[in-house]
């Protein structure tokens, strides 16, 4: 056996009549497939993986990881081993992490509907002012001192797996994941060795892939309940209701318990929030101590989302005194409550990634302290995706907005003006419908007047618009800088 080469027991997998093959790589695409590779047939959403077991073995496949279901519908595997699991993306996830062997010594990870990426990303940010080698992983792909691209927030277990132990070997000893709910769901995160996870909070989004609120949340769940070993550590914002149930879920897990929020009862509980145009100032008491930071972030949530990662960062070994001081340099992760431009009046624009309801409300009511005028919201919803939080995003808009423009996100295979015509719904008569993105932009910068602001919502970091099956250059934060120069006159 050489390093390049595993047998399937070294992988802690078992085929059928007791084959042991040699095993050249892990692939979950059969175009990928090269000689002596275990090809995983797994379940999708549209047809099973098993449908592909003829090709990867032309391709030169030594052994079939699937399910019950796959393995029905395979005939004749040639000389390929086949191993059956009753879950085959649990048996993946474990055989992945095998065959890469490495990871950062310092993993965590953070689920919750919104601020996953601000969590993961203050996190790293913290550990890189404390001197470590440090990355996040998510929504924006792989940052800080190792650099990669990412397909999806969680990535599936063999991509995610190979760029821990990329990471690894490129001397990174902290990372900070996103851990989506259907990333959970489907066991991506199965081998990765957590010693710390948080959630943020919790509100409608992605019941097109799980069937009613309870599988969404049970899916989130599933980072304290089985990937968290008992004596790790959970944090949890308890000012969200579902964020006490995990309370609750982590004390009869055994593991050690962080709880932050406006409560009395929060062991980092926020005393107070004082705000201005650039940032806020916020008073928190924790870790024996009441502290007083300033923090250059727009929006009341953010302190949650920044004690979070505190909290992680203490949890990996960092001194909580040292973690306290780093708290003012955090910046802003693109677009995440990102200050896009300025008009020459002083109104603002800010770009951010909220695009279920609860994100679009929580963005707007934090905004509200920061302006003196009047907030203007541009926002649409994407297609082929939940829609029953359409109107409740318009709703959020017309609730805690003052202006309100709907227009289209990324339509996808979707008609566009009937996606508008959802939102609408719950946004009410006085919201201003404009189909095209980039005018709606153009005029909500051109409705600003001192002391107001307009939010963008929707697309946040995103360079592209989807129509279609194709994508086209489109950039939030960039539009909201032409739209303020044409209008002022710079160009």
């Amino acid at each position: 056996m050489t390093e390049t080469t595993r047998s399937l027991g070294t992988l802690g997998l078992r085929a059928r009549g007791g084959a042991d093959p040699l095993i050249t790589g892990i692939s979950t695409d059969s175009r990928q497939v090269r000689p002596g590779h275990l090809f995983a047939a797994l379940p999708g959403s549209i047809v099973h993986g098993a449908e592909f077991v003829p090709y990867a073995l032309r391709q030169g496949a030594a052994a079939i990881l699937t399910d019950r279901a796959g393995a029905a519908q395979l005939a004749d595997l040639s000389d390929a081993a086949l191993i059956v699991a009753e879950d085959a993306r649990a048996a993946l996830s474990g055989a992945a992490a095998l065959w890469f062997a490495r990871q950062p010594a310092h993993v965590v990870a953070v689920t919750g509907t919104s601020g996953k990426t601000s969590v993961a990303n203050f996190t790293c940010q913290i550990w890189q002012a404390l001197g470590q080698r440090a990355i996040s992983l998510g929504t924006m792909g792989v940052q800080g001192d190792f650099t990669a691209k990412l397909a999806h927030t969680t990535p599936e277990p063999v991509t995610l797996h190979r760029i821990l132990a990329e990471a690894a070997d490129a001397g990174i000893t902290h990372a900070a994941m996103e851990a989506s709910s259907h990333g959970l769901d489907q066991h991506r995160l199965d081998g990765v060795r957590l010693e710390a996870a948080a959630f943020t909070n919790f509100s409608q989004d992605h019941l097109d892939y799980h069937k009613d609120f309870e599988s969404y949340f049970a899916a989130k769940a599933q980072l304290f309940t089985r990937l968290l070993e008992p004596g790790q550590a959970a944090v949890t914002n308890i000012d969200d209701t579902r964020g006490r149930e995990i309370a609750g879920l982590a004390r009869e897990r055994g593991l050690m318990l962080t709880t932050i929020g406006t409560a009395e009862d929060a062991d980092l509980r926020i005393l107070g929030q004082r705000y201005d145009a650039t940032g806020q100032e916020l008073r928190f008491a924790g870790w024996g101590s009441t502290h007083m930071v300033r923090l250059a972030l727009i929006g009341g949530f953010q302190a949650e989302n920044v004690l979070a990662a505190a909290a992680l960062a203490v949890a990996s070994g960092e001194d909580a005194a040292a973690v306290v001081r780093t708290l003012p340099g955090l910046t802003t992760v693109r677009g995440r409550m990102e200050l896009a431009a300025r008009r020459a009046n002083g109104a603002a624009v800010f770009v951010d990634y909220a695009h279920k309801p609860g994100a679009v409300s929580a963005a707007l009511k934090s905004l509200r302290p920061h302006v003196m005028g009047k907030i203007v919201v541009v926002l649409g919803a994407g297609g082929d995706r939940d829609r029953g939080k359409r109107p409740l995003m318009g709703e959020a808009a017309r609730t805690h907005a003052d202006v309100v423009y709907i227009t289209d996100d990324n339509p996808r295979t979707e008609d566009p003006a009937a996606i508008r015509a959802e939102v609408m719904a719950g946004a009410g008569r006085d919201a201003v419908e404009i189909g095209d993105r980039a005018e709606a932009i153009l005029r909500g910068v051109d409705a600003l007047e001192p002391g107001d602001a307009l939010l963008i919502a929707g697309k946040g970091h995103e360079s592209g618009q989807v129509i279609g099956q194709d994508v086209y250059p489109f950039d939030d934060a960039e539009q909201a800088s032409v739209a303020v120069a044409a209008l002022d006159g710079r160009i």
